[in-house]
């Protein structure tokens, strides 16, 4: 039998990973006298994905470590959250939540019986605790509650109520939990602080903080429920996985917002404590590593191949996610994946809305845009007005796109350039070069004609997707019809505001940096 870690030995497992860590001296302090009571809570929104194996990673350290563990399934902030589970789905997404987590948990080996699991309505509509709700938005300012929940409920043009009250029910959580420690992503850090200044004016303890980093999803920006290709669903069938990984941005050499790796450190490494490559014999074999910082060195020095990093992590995470699979493979859980995360019901092809049937719903989250990086421009061999493009959106290969932009946007302009891209549109050819995109471009109103190219917010990643202020949810269609005329009849009230911002219906075009745009075409049309 293993001797009891020490003091020291707790820290190193309890830190190890982490991107911050607010109250280090309070820490060392508790585990000297004894085990450290910790929670990390999950609002019972969208359907988990694999990046919830990061928190899970650290919870077995938490246990490692002898920490008592707290699992707080929030589903009250998932309501006040801009409504992200309607009330009447709340106690079923509540229940797939739990499902899932300890399913998770189960997979990679962490004992339930030692952690304890709490809903958020268990004790956040009691008497003492609605008391002390009030008592908080007595001495909270708006500026602060608007300020700490910045990075984690979600910004609309018109903010609810409810989004002002999410940080304080947050902070509270802390002493009606009992911890002497909360556990999150550095995306929580502006309500942690919040948490630290205001619980002591209520005569409650100020907590440590713990924050992991946040992993990169595969198309390079946050791994997100509602980015459907930034992340792998956690019942996603092995053919879904393959091809997502496919997809996944993994630019040679490149370790920065790299998801493949990220997965790899945050995730694989802790578990297993090594990670072997696999490889046929030819390109030297299977390797195994057995720290992190050799492998990201190999990468970076291009010794490990993309696809081969890719495979390997392939063969990894189908070994985690079999068993919850497994476990959802029954009718009593498939029903309820069904029920608390319904698909929107929709006319069969070819019908038109019948009394049986709703009309199809022509809203932006079915396009697929994304950000793109010009990787090289050429004139087209047969048309003197066309560009052929091969331009990088985050796939394993570049894609080739045909732009009428010769006679507005010098070619030196467009090299190396971020672009915005339009992914889902029917391949076709013109003047016999197949096109696998659309350049987005505004447009003057007036003539003469002046077209430029929309910008993403400085920063962004190639295949970071693009969406419509408050369409962020939603799953692009696979490829549009040309005759169903979902762009066209989008497109018709895209604009360019006066602050040359591009907007559907007023709502601004974004990526997870900010606001796309264009340099001066004030009020013009985008296409």
């Amino acid at each position: 039998m293993e001797p009891a870690p020490g003091p020291q030995e707790k820290y190193q497992l309890i830190t190890r990973n982490l991107q911050e860590l607010l109250g280090e001296d309070k820490l060392m302090a508790i585990l000297k006298e004894r085990e450290l009571k910790i929670y990390w809570g999950t609002a019972t929104t969208g359907k988990p994905h694999v990046a919830y194996f990061v928190p899970m990673s650290k919870i077995a350290d938490f246990l490692k470590a002898g920490c008592e563990v707290t699992i707080l399934f929030a589903d009250l902030h998932a309501y006040l959250d801009n409504m992200k589970a309607p009330w009447e789905l709340l106690e079923l997404r509540t229940r797939y939540y739990e499902h899932v987590i300890k399913a998770m948990l189960e997979s990679i080996g962490v004992p339930l019986e030692k952690l304890k699991f709490v809903r958020g309505t268990d004790y956040q509509l009691s008497k003492e605790y609605t008391l002390d709700v009030y008592r908080l938005s007595s001495v909270v300012t708006q500026h602060d509650a608007k300020k700490a929940g910045a990075e984690v409920v979600k910004q609309v043009e018109h903010p609810l109520l409810s989004g002002l009250l999410y940080p304080g029910l947050q902070a509270l959580d802390e002493e009606y939990l009992k911890v002497d420690a909360q556990f999150g992503g550095v995306d929580q850090r502006k309500i942690f602080t919040f948490a630290e200044k205001y619980l002591p004016s209520l005569g409650y303890a100020k907590r440590v903080h713990l924050m992991n980093p946040m992993v990169p999803g595969l198309t390079g920006s946050k791994m997100s429920s509602s980015e459907e290709d930034s992340k792998i669903d956690l019942l996603d069938r092995k053919e879904d996985v393959k091809k997502k990984l496919k997809k996944a941005f993994c630019e040679p050499g490149n370790v920065e917002n790299n998801g493949v790796l990220s997965f790899i450190k945050h995730v694989l490494f802790p578990l297993k404590s090594e990670f072997v490559v696999l490889r046929e014999e030819k390109w030297g074999g299977n390797k195994t590593y057995t720290d992190y910082e050799a492998l990201e060195k190999d990468f970076a020095e291009q010794v490990v191949h993309p696809g081969d990093l890719k495979n390997s992590v392939e063969v990894a995470l189908n070994k985690l996610l079999d068993p919850i699979r497994e476990k959802f493979n029954c009718p009593e859980l498939k029903k309820l994946s069904s029920a608390a995360y319904p698909t929107p019901s929709k006319a069969k092809p070819g019908e038109k809305g019948t009394k049986n049937s709703e009309p199809e719903d022509v809203v932006p989250s079915r396009l697929d845009i994304r950000v793109g990086k010009v990787i090289s421009v050429e004139k087209h061999p047969d048309a003197d007005s066309l560009y052929v493009e091969k331009i990088d959106v985050g796939e394993a290969e570049p894609r080739t796109v045909v732009s009428g932009l010769v006679h507005f946007v010098p070619k030196e302009q467009l090299q190396d350039r971020l672009v915005v891209l339009l992914c889902n549109l029917k391949p076709q050819k013109m003047r016999g070069v197949e096109s696998q995109g659309m350049v987005l471009c505004a447009s003057s109103v007036g003539e003469p004609r002046q077209v430029e190219p929309l910008d993403p917010p400085a920063g962004c990643c190639a295949g970071e997707r693009v969406y419509v202020e408050g369409y962020e949810g939603g799953e692009p269609d696979e490829e549009l019809k040309p005759k169903k005329k979902v762009f066209e009849k989008l497109q018709a009230d895209f604009r360019i505001s006066e602050d040359c911002v591009a907007q559907w219906k007023q709502r601004n075009f974004l990526t997870k940096l900010g606001t796309v745009s264009c340099k001066s075409l004030k009020g013009g049309s985008i296409s």
